[in-house]
């Protein structure tokens, strides 16, 4: 269906009339084509005949990639990396574990040659630290011994090489006494490799400390608040997340709460998206592996807007993941439709936990000044300061109601924004009275607090672009200049994530006087 519609498209172009600015005027047009053409691609890829044509393809390809000693290297013609070639062989572990991979002589002569690479890599690593008379006794296992480890884990049929077996025991030994110290991938990796080389004990104790350190939201499920975004592989929120859901569906058996955590990660790509085909092969693995089914439509939702009642099975949804939209014009809408229930019916034996979410968006005219602050997850606040000079230098004075500011004053705008969530393709509009001039006319990418963004100057308003937008307080500042005198409406502020547009905001509507 995917292939046959052509409105299938990016979360960027959708939904076009509820977005205060549309996509052509953003920074991410490229982004929302790329997305699209993504989908479309995907659609394409699902056919059985061409996954049989292309996995013969890649299976070549990789053999090409594949260096005389059996490693890996990122380009053709590059040297050989070890983390590169750990990736490789974890990504056919885990088509393996999904029963995708056919199996076949090349299939089995890239995995004998990248193991045995791999094994050298880790006999080599301990010898170094007998060269080095390392003390044994403290912790010497760093990320890439133990994303060895569980590399490995994934083909125990395959011997470890004699002269890496030591090696093998020791870093294993003390990946399983030293993991409290390891960040949260690193112990959901350890897990796995002790309860696949039957030592359950250590792997039960790391998930109940794993579940005890966890965070859990009705709307957001479950997550870990000190894993966030670094520069390294294992500084990887995605990554990270799908792979503890592979710790607590294979070791724990916890399909309750693996739910869970896969709600997190299903929530996270609402708002933002997976980033880089590492982030997305590892997220759809996790979403894949057994445990609930949540690619089986297996509930409907009934929206009750008072008397009004819409039903999914009744619309036609998106294939896949069940989207859909309807718009009731102005005049069919009534009172009574302020108050609105959503309930979820099954329509299958399957219980499942799978999770669905949708917005109702009320739009009308109202006079700026009467509109009230909102917030769906995002709140902002405005003031505005005039600038005055001291003797102490320059300070800042709040601007109150029934203060008059002057003509020819310096007037700063602070923009208060704070996020339940990570956000991206986020733009922030402040409107400004038509008595202010901008000091800064020219637009351009900036710097400020630890934060990248694209500054827009129009007329009427100012515009920041965020292609990321982290959860948490932030706050912006511009100056202004007040040149006619008068009394002025001021305008609101407005925030809205474009990739899902139901995450919108906005400050209440002032007055300014101005003599």
């Amino acid at each position: 269906r995917w292939k046959t519609n052509p409105q299938v498209g990016s979360n960027l172009q959708k939904n076009e009339e509820l977005k205060s600015v549309i996509l052509q005027e953003t920074p991410w047009l490229m982004e929302g084509l790329s997305d699209s053409l993504q989908k479309q691609n995907l659609a394409k890829l699902v056919e059985n005949a061409l996954l049989d044509i292309s996995q013969s393809g890649v299976l070549a390809q990789l053999a090409k990639y594949q260096a005389p000693n059996g490693g890996f290297s990122w380009f053709e013609g590059g040297r050989d990396d070890r983390f590169i070639t750990q990736y490789i062989i974890t990504g056919l572990g885990h088509l393996s574990r999904l029963g995708a991979g056919k199996t076949s002589a090349a299939l089995d002569e890239i995995l004998n040659r990248g193991i045995n690479y791999l094994d050298k890599r880790i006999a080599e690593d301990y010898a170094l630290l007998l060269k080095n008379k390392a003390d044994l006794k403290l912790d010497q296992t760093g990320y890439t011994q133990i994303q060895y480890l569980y590399t490995r884990s994934f083909f125990p049929e395959l011997p470890i090489a004699a002269a890496a077996a030591k090696s093998v025991a020791f870093y294993k030994a003390q990946a399983g006494k030293y993991w409290v110290g390891k960040n949260k991938f690193m112990q959901g990796m350890i897990a796995l490799v002790m309860s696949r080389g039957n030592q359950s004990q250590i792997a039960t104790n790391i998930l109940r400390s794993l579940k005890e350190n966890s965070i859990h939201s009705d709307e957001l499920g479950t997550y870990w608040k000190d894993i966030r975004p670094g520069y390294y592989w294992y500084q990887a929120p995605v990554e990270t997340q799908a792979l503890l859901i592979e710790a607590f569906t294979e070791i724990g058996k916890d399909n309750v709460f693996a739910d869970e955590l896969r709600t997190w990660l299903l929530k996270q790509k609402q708002t933002t998206h997976w980033p880089s085909t590492k982030a997305t092969a590892d997220a759809c693995y996790a979403l894949l592996l057994r445990g609930t089914n949540w690619l089986e439509p297996s509930r409907d939702v009934d929206i009750s807007l008072g008397t009004t009642r819409i039903s999914s099975n009744a619309q036609n949804t998106e294939a896949g993941t069940g989207y859909f939209k309807q718009t009731i014009p102005g005049n069919a809408v009534t009172a009574d439709m302020g108050k609105i229930s959503v309930s979820l019916s099954t329509n299958s034996t399957v219980q499942t936990n799978a999770p669905a979410w949708g917005a109702v968006y009320w739009q009308y005219f109202e006079t700026v000044e009467k509109i009230t602050a909102s917030a769906t997850g995002v709140t902002l606040t405005k003031k505005l300061f005039i600038e005055k000079n001291s003797d102490r230098g320059p300070v800042l004075v709040v601007v109150r109601e029934g203060d008059a500011i002057k003509v020819g004053d310096k007037v700063k705008v602070r923009i208060e924004m704070k996020s339940d969530r990570d956000l991206e393709y986020v733009q922030l509009k402040d409107m400004r009275a038509s008595s202010f001039e901008p000091v800064i006319v020219l637009s351009g990418y900036k710097w400020a607090g630890g934060l990248g963004y694209y500054e827009s100057t129009s007329d009427a308003s100012t515009s920041f672009f965020f292609d990321r937008l982290p959860k948490g307080t932030h706050v912006f500042e511009y100056p202004l200049f007040a040149a006619q005198k008068g009394n002025f409406s001021n305008g609101i502020t407005t925030v809205q994530c474009l990739y899902a547009p139901e995450f919108t905001s906005h400050s209440e509507g002032i007055r300014v006087n101005v003599e």
